[in-house]
């Protein structure tokens, strides 16, 4: 992926369980990763590049910046999300423009997913 001026680039979460983390996005979303050593884990597949980073002993925020995702059928996605092991946080509700629920994965950050 070329760099473009003002766009998001890459997008890094905080990594706690490697192993965990790849199994989950991968059985969830279809991600497929790359192990740069035991404390980085990168990702691609997702629409943007990005990593897990245990590196700098990162931990999840709270309040943090919420990634959003898109699905196609979201019940499925919602479905898939759990059965993965996410943690439903806020079940499928409306909002203007379209519905999403939110997730946090192994490492306890705190994802969404929206569709139209």
């Amino acid at each position: 992926m070329t760099p473009r001026n003002n766009t998001i680039n890459y997008i890094e979460f905080p990594l706690i369980d490697a192993k965990e983390t790849q199994r989950f996005y991968a059985q969830a979303f279809g991600w497929e990763f790359t192990a740069w050593g035991e404390d980085y884990l990168g990702f691609s597949g997702a629409g943007i590049d990005g990593g897990f980073n245990a590196v700098d002993d990162a931990k999840p925020t709270e309040p943090g910046i919420l990634v959003v995702l898109y699905a196609d059928d979201l019940e499925r996605k919602n479905e898939l999300v759990a059965t993965a092991g996410g943690e439903i946080t806020k079940p499928i509700y409306a909002f203007p423009g379209g519905r999403r629920f939110h997730f946090r994965d192994p490492n306890g950050n705190e994802l969404a997913v929206w569709s139209a």
